[in-house]
């Protein structure tokens, strides 16, 4: 149980990670991270501004997922839902993630003018204002983190009936590469620069891996559960 627990941890981390580093998360990551490492030649302030980041993020997605979790759980009964329906669900969740991972099922992106102007707004609030940027990104849900967070991570919270652990380790993994990011002006814009350039090209591998592994996972789940069921004879 506890080998299942760190693997799911570990799915979690992704997420986020994989999150972070999707297109329209990424600009506003960008912004995050020039706000954050603005005191560059105090890497002490660049470090506690991170963390605050990151705190925000972690707060955000722990509270969410933690009213998402438990009202799920509390609308059915707990053990009759995940011994019977969770694989169901779960199976459709992730082959639908999968699909819009890939490109296939495009998802409405919504305007993003008033989280820049209120980005804007907190980048005149010093520490206070970090820890809120990172709470006002993590809500701003664009079409991929949606279906990871709401697809994905919502169902593997509820699976393992972690409100609190898993959805945490998702609000790390989305603040993680702003804070490497954000250390790493240390060494100069042009390295940091170079490095989204990486990202941004290494983002659509992951992302198509990532969608496939879930579709197949996803059809696997499916025939198990629903399909092989559903056709096998009654005795």
């Amino acid at each position: 149980m506890t080998n299942t627990l760190l693997l799911a941890a570990g799915s979690a981390f992704w997420f986020g990670i994989l999150t972070s580093i999707s297109p329209c998360p990424l600009a506003t990551n960008i912004a995050a991270v020039s706000y954050i490492s603005q005191d560059v030649e105090k890497p002490g302030r660049v470090i506690f501004s991170g963390l605050l980041y990151t705190a925000g993020r972690v707060v955000t997605y722990t509270v969410l997922g933690t009213i998402l979790v438990t009202g799920f759980l509390a609308v059915f009964d707990v053990a009759s839902f995940l011994q019977q329906r969770m694989n169901h669900t779960l199976g459709i969740l992730l082959f639908l993630t999968g699909l819009v991972l890939l490109g296939i099922i495009p998802l409405p992106t919504f305007s993003t003018g008033f989280t820049h102007r209120a980005s804007e707004k907190l980048a005149t609030m010093g520490f206070i204002g970090t820890f809120f940027l990172g709470t006002l990104l993590a809500l701003s849900f664009c079409p991929v983190s949606a279906a990871l967070f709401f697809g994905s991570l919502i169902p593997l919270a509820m699976r393992f009936q972690s409100h609190i652990f898993l959805p945490s380790m998702f609000g790390i993994g989305t603040a993680f590469p702003v804070l490497v990011f954000a250390l790493a002006f240390g060494y100069g814009s042009h390295a940091v620069a170079s490095a989204f350039n990486w990202v941004s090209i290494m983002e659509k591998w992951f992302r198509r891996i990532t969608g496939a592994i879930f579709v197949a996972v996803g059809t696997y789940y499916i025939y198990l559960y629903i399909l092989t069921p559903f056709f096998s004879p009654t005795i």
